[in-house]
């Protein structure tokens, strides 16, 4: 048996506009391989970063655990991991460094370490896996038990997927991206999460307790600028019955008023959902849920589906409201899509949230002014805004890293600063963005303002746009990187085919 840590390094406390945002999730990833390890007979402890005060709390866990091994595992559900954050790389390195100098073997997954293994090697970590690496992690750890003292490179010698240092240089054998492994199963461990705290900042940020749990790890669609360094474009899907169990375990266990789904694409098949919500009605398991997906995936069905099984709330990736940047970005869907969907949705009282991206390749005026006119048609309850964000092993990132200086990821997720050469700077993105809120706030406020009232307040939205508008030539770009080809017509009827079939 080992005594093992396993922790992840994304601090809320260093991410603002997630902390003023104040919806903090468990690591789920994290717990999922707590409870793994713990499966296999070894003595397991928790280093949650999510609410600590900062780095300088690793110390003293460090100390009170005394492992054998330090896994700094990152949380795969957690959207902000893939984007790498540059904060949060830092605080890893420098836990990972703590835990070498106390002398522990230490093992770092997620998405940064898999793009960019150097970097954790070089603060002492002595084994990065590369992906998901689940099966890695267990081949290490039995090793390590069989024999406690065993040398860095007779410990990963032959195992594919694991970054080391020999000689000073890394050493990897690379074995492609993998499914997820059928071996990580099971509830998650959530007795090693302190629970209490995430309540407590729950109800006083929002009045109302949240949890998470996935149905999924994966998505099989080709977005352009989607990295998924850890399942690549594969998707496994639980049973209804086991995911059904999970969340009535959760309502019964920790009463929390909500549920955040993480999966990339919830759901996916319609008699899946349909399953789901019939098993959750059989065991008074139902908490009310938010979900991600896609607009070509709302049938009537899935949306009558959805609304059974007790979908409160659903984010599409909308991206775009022109056809041609969507059709660049190899996303498979329609505008129409879009608008349809959120009406389907409404109309089974599901709140509807659009994922807006500004800046794509090739996004001139017309494309944003576009978006806008899809947030004024659809009339989603919610956005969120991010620019292009190009990270490695996508098509954009090929497209545009020559261009990528010594600023490569955003140091937090309110950064919002383009790192490659689009049409206009970053300060007209953010405008643009704050425009597309305000507008969006504008239009929920429609039906309690008096009509006099909501008219001036659109006028005057109205001249901002207006006002920005005719600063553009100001933020252009002197040399904005010319558009990619246009997706072929068999990609997005690819794409188009895969979301079709999910719904008849």
């Amino acid at each position: 048996m080992l005594k093992i840590q396993v922790g992840h390094s994304y601090f809320l406390s260093y991410d603002r506009k997630q902390w003023e945002r104040g919806k903090p999730y468990p690591p789920l990833a994290t717990i999922q391989v707590a409870a793994l390890l713990r499966q296999m007979g070894h003595e397991v402890a928790l280093f949650d970063a999510m609410l600590a005060e900062g780095v300088e709390d690793y110390a003293g866990s460090l100390q009170t655990a005394a492992p054998d091994v330090v896994v700094i595992y990152e949380d795969n559900f957690n959207y902000l991991t893939k984007m790498c954050l540059g904060r949060m790389r830092e605080a890893a390195c420098q836990m990972i460094a703590e835990a070498h100098a106390d002398g522990a073997r230490v093992i770092v997954a997620g998405s940064d370490a898999s793009d960019h293994p150097d970097a954790f090697l070089s603060a002492g970590a002595d084994a990065v896996l590369i992906g998901e690496g689940i099966a890695a992690l267990i081949e290490l750890t039995k090793r390590l038990e069989r024999d406690s003292a065993i040398d860095t490179l007779d410990w990963v010698h032959g195992i594919a997927g694991v970054a080391t240092l020999a000689g000073g240089q890394t050493q990897l054998t690379r074995v492609g991206v993998m499914p997820p492994d059928p071996r990580l199963i099971g509830h998650p461990a959530w007795d090693l999460v302190d629970i209490e705290r995430y309540r407590t900042m729950w109800l006083e940020r929002h009045g109302y307790f949240s949890l998470n749990m996935a149905a999924s790890r994966g998505c099989p669609f080709r977005c352009n600028w989607c990295a998924k360094p850890i399942w690549g474009n594969h998707y496994n899907q639980r049973s209804a019955q086991d995911v059904a169990a999970e969340m009535t375990y959760l309502k019964q266990m920790f009463k929390p008023d909500h549920i955040w789904l993480a999966d990339d694409i919830f759901g996916f098949h319609v008699d899946w959902v349909t399953e789901f919500g019939t098993r959750l009605g059989a065991d008074d398991g139902s908490v009310p849920f938010t979900i991600q997906t896609r607009a070509d995936l709302i049938s009537e069905r899935m949306a009558t589906a959805l609304e059974h099984a007790g979908c409160a709330e659903a984010w599409i990736g909308a991206e775009s409201g022109s056809q041609r940047v969507l059709d660049s970005m190899n996303k498979g869907t329609k505008v129409p899509d879009l608008v349809a969907a959120r009406v389907r949705l409404g109309e089974h009282g599901i709140r509807v949230g659009f994922f807006i991206q500004l800046g794509y390749l090739g996004e001139q005026l017309d494309d944003l002014l576009a978006t806008r006119e899809l947030i004024a048609q659809a009339v989603p309850d919610d956005i969120g805004v991010s620019v292009s964000y190009p990270l490695p092993g996508t098509k954009f990132y090929e497209q545009v890293k020559a261009q990528l200086g010594a600023k490569t990821h955003w140091q937090d997720s309110g950064d919002l600063a383009m790192m490659f050469r689009g049409a206009y700077d970053s300060d007209f993105y953010r405008r643009v963005r704050d425009l597309l809120h305000e507008q969006v706030t504008l239009q929920q406020s429609k039906a309690a303002e008096p009509p006099e009232r909501y008219g001036k307040a659109h006028s005057a939205l109205d001249a901002r746009w207006d006002a920005l508008v005719a600063s553009e030539h100001a933020h252009r770009s002197k040399d904005a990187t010319a558009p990619p080809p246009t997706t072929t017509l068999d990609d997005a009827q690819t794409a188009r085919h895969v979301a079709t079939a999910q719904n008849r």
